[in-house]
């Protein structure tokens, strides 16, 4: 977005001494990220240093990280390196949030557009140009095919901009204050978004804040009668509590749940119903955007009329609520301090040029084609190793398998043994419990699909049978 060039701003972000030190700073990331070119094990000689430093976090914040992962702040796409000297395959990228990968030049001259602005932060009293193309961008691709989600609000988390969506939802439909949602969905964690979420020990010692039900989800190995399962609890709940819901709430692929997607028809069922009964559709899209055949995953299962609103997060760097005109609140429910720091708002519009630079969408896409190709891989290693590993393999660049059985500590230790051999991914579900992967799509290429499964092979081989 051009603004005039009498603008003071404008003249000091093209002073020449600013582009010689963007070009300077993209010439030494290029030469030191280049040294990266493969997994690595760790230096004996940091690893004292390095325990220390995890001894730090983990008394700071009240418990050990997940992974001991402290990055050394270089990478090279899906590559990073580790605070230890360690380089490993990075294919879970903050559980999604990294769509270029570690180390980016657009990333790092996103950072640096950011920090060319007067405030860190942008927020509800102050508001710049990139902030209304950033919402006009999303609004434009979501309605590209028929959806009539006309406004879009920015904010810092996914788990805010789901608090956004409910909170429009029931503003909308008062006095309705019950939520549907579908079996093993993840929201966040906040308090209303933990009741919403169907993991009961996420709200442990919480006060129950919505009445939630849940329909049974898509079941691809009995698709017609998962769908009629759940279109008949759908109408008895409907039954049970006729008027009083506001929300049918859908993860299309589900995140935490395991990485299982649902059918167009199936979909379609449900909120044919949703939409007679009057009951708005919120698709919860913090971690399915871009990472399926078209930008917003109701794109890429035809579900373009039902999108009341929409989530957005993750690789966005920036996350939003969408929606329609005649859902704008009648008062001032929706305000925040912050909408996001200005570094953020750059690196988000510098992302969604990058998934179209990419030609990451299209059924024919990058997306579909890595997918592809991923699983087909998976596939192999599965014959090689019968009881190990299966599928199904996820959709998109959300690409998950079974280790053994699913037993949660086979696939626990399946995953530390994939972080010490090189690979990061993180594990999803229960009964089974999964292990999915996140590949940052505007980077990852078929060679960085390879390594993975090179690595995946070693670890299978070392892992016992159940």
């Amino acid at each position: 977005m051009e603004q005039s060039s009498d603008l003071l701003a404008v003249q000091f972000r093209n002073d020449p001494r600013v582009e010689q030190a963007r070009e300077l700073l993209a010439a030494a990331l290029a030469d030191h990220s280049a040294r990266i070119t493969g997994p690595r094990p760790p230096r004996p000689e940091l690893a004292t240093e390095n325990a220390q430093l995890i001894d730090r976090l983990t008394k700071a914040r009240g418990g050990a990280p997940y992974f001991p992962y402290l990055s050394s702040g270089l990478g090279r796409g899906p590559w990073v390196e580790l605070s230890d000297g360690s380089v490993k395959l990075d294919f879970i990228v903050g559980i999604g949030v990294h769509g270029l990968g570690h180390s980016h030049p657009l990333m790092m001259q996103a950072s640096i557009d950011g920090a060319l602005q007067d405030t860190v932060m942008q927020g509800n009293l102050q508001q710049h140009p990139p902030s209304i193309e950033l919402c006009e961008r999303l609004i434009a691709w979501a309605q590209k095919s028929g959806a009539h989600l006309d406004h879009c609000l920015l904010s810092t988390s996914g788990a805010m901009a789901n608090e956004n969506a409910l909170k429009i939802a029931l503003h909308n439909r008062t006095p309705a204050s019950r939520i549907l949602a579908l079996d093993n969905c993840f929201a966040g964690r906040s308090i209303a978004l933990a009741a919403l979420t169907d993991r009961p020990q996420y709200r442990t010692g919480v006060p129950l804040a919505l009445a939630v039900d849940y329909l049974p989800a898509f079941d691809p190995t009995d698709p017609d009668g998962s769908t009629r399962k759940a279109v008949a609890t759908l109408k008895k709940n409907v039954e049970r509590h006729p008027h009083q819901y506001a929300n049918l709430w859908m993860e299309l692929v589900s995140g935490e749940g395991g990485y299982y997607p649902g059918s167009t028809e199936y979909f379609r069922a449900l909120c044919e119903i949703a939409r007679d009964q009057k009951i708005l559709i919120t698709f919860d899209e913090v971690q399915t955007f871009s990472r399926l055949s078209e930008p917003y995953a109701f794109q890429h299962f035809k579900l373009d009329e039902f999108a009341d609103i929409v989530t957005i997060g993750k690789i966005t760097q920036v996350c939003a609520t969408l929606y329609g005109e005649a859902l704008k609140p009648k008062g001032p429910l929706l305000s925040q301090t912050f909408t996001a720091s200005s570094a953020s708002i750059a690196a988000g519009l510098a992302m969604l040029k990058a998934l179209e630079d990419n030609h990451c969408f299209g059924p024919t896409g990058r997306n579909m084609e890595r997918h592809h190709y991923f699983a087909a891989k998976l596939a192999h290693l599965a014959e090689k190793h019968p009881g190990k590993i299966s599928g199904p393999w996820g959709e998109g660049m959300m690409i998950a398998f079974t280790p053994g059985s699913g037993a949660t500590k086979y696939a626990q230790d399946f995953v530390y043994k994939m972080y010490h051999a090189g690979i990061m991914g993180f594990v999803a579900g229960h009964d089974p419990t999964r292990i999915r992967f996140l590949p940052p799509p505007a980077c990852t290429t078929e060679a960085d699909i390879d390594a993975a499964c090179a690595i995946l092979d070693e670890v299978l081989a070392s892992m016992p049978q159940e």
